[in-house]
């Protein structure tokens, strides 16, 4: 998912280079949605994983 984060960051960036606004600001939005959704799941990675058997 990270990935796809940074691909469309890059997409965002290279849109904007080349003036194409609306695609730039949708690229953006959709990097800012999977970025938000990879710290969720990571996040809830870390607390609920895998526990130690005692």
């Amino acid at each position: 998912m990270l990935y796809w984060t940074a691909v469309f960051f890059i997409v965002a960036l290279v849109a904007a280079v080349l003036g194409f606004g609306g695609i730039a600001g949708a690229s953006a939005g959709i990097a800012k949605i999977l970025f938000v959704a990879f710290l969720v799941i990571a996040i809830a990675s870390l607390i609920f994983g895998r526990r130690v058997p005692t």
